[in-house]
């Protein structure tokens, strides 16, 4: 038998078999990423919102540096914390260096502008269509942006699946701001990269397996949703038809 068939065999052992260490690993990986995914969606849903809405000078530029947090590597994301958070660093006194809370402060960040841009791009999108109409009716900017934001409530929700999947496959941020303590702030990433250098294939490999898992769950989940909202969308058209017939 191959190394890799023979790795991928104890791998699924591993996987089925609920061993402590790897679930152990999967929960706070979960944990992480989930908290880190709660800020930056309540920060970049409002946020996103309005700028998709909003109209002011130096807007476009607001825009483009938008875009380019979307393309800063993960590991700037980590030096840039790391040193927020190291002692001789302006949050040093909080001692979060390594901890789970430097790991959520690191993906947070790197998720945020994701959440921002998307949400912008969706709510934007609907102020194009009913914005007209809203302002008419005398709403304000925010007023705009949260009634438009609500009515797109479903397309943010892929918004929000896309952004946990962002956070749970990183692994350079991590790396750096938690440490990647055994028992502490080991991540599934961050173990899949140490537990290869090793040479522990199978646990890297059941690591592997499960964030597989759980990316084809998200991707499941918002093809569901997607399917979901043009099945609502068919449904309301076909009734306002037969209405106005």
């Amino acid at each position: 038998m191959s190394t890799l068939t023979q790795s991928a065999a104890t791998a699924l052992e591993l996987t089925l078999s609920a061993d402590p260490a790897l679930w152990t690993i999967v929960g706070r990986s979960l944990s992480v990423s989930a908290t880190a995914c709660a800020l930056a969606c309540a920060a970049g849903l409002v946020l996103g919102a309005w700028l998709g809405v909003a109209r002011f000078a130096g807007r476009g530029a607001v825009l483009a540096l938008l875009n380019t947090l979307l393309a800063v590597p993960s590991v700037v994301v980590g030096l840039v914390v790391y040193l927020l958070l190291s002692r001789s660093g302006p949050l040093g006194a909080l001692g979060w260096l390594f901890s789970f809370k430097a790991m959520v402060l690191a993906q947070a960040i790197l998720v945020l502008p994701v959440v921002t841009a998307l949400t912008r791009q969706v709510v934007e999108d609907a102020e194009r269509a009913h914005g007209e109409q809203l302002r008419s009716l005398g709403a304000g900017t925010l007023l705009r942006s949260l009634l438009l934001a609500w009515d797109e409530r479903y397309a943010l929700l892929t918004v929000l699946i896309a952004s946990f999947g962002r956070a749970i496959s990183e692994v350079g941020a991590v790396m750096i701001v938690g440490g990647n303590i055994d028992g502490f702030t080991r991540v599934m990433t961050t173990a899949i990269a140490l537990e290869t250098s090793k040479g522990d294939l199978p646990l890297a490999l059941a690591l592997g397996l499960v964030l597989l898992g759980v990316v084809l769950a998200l991707n499941v989940l918002i093809a569901l949703l997607r399917r979901w909202r043009e099945r609502v969308d068919g449904g309301t058209s076909d009734a306002l038809v037969g209405v106005a017939a």
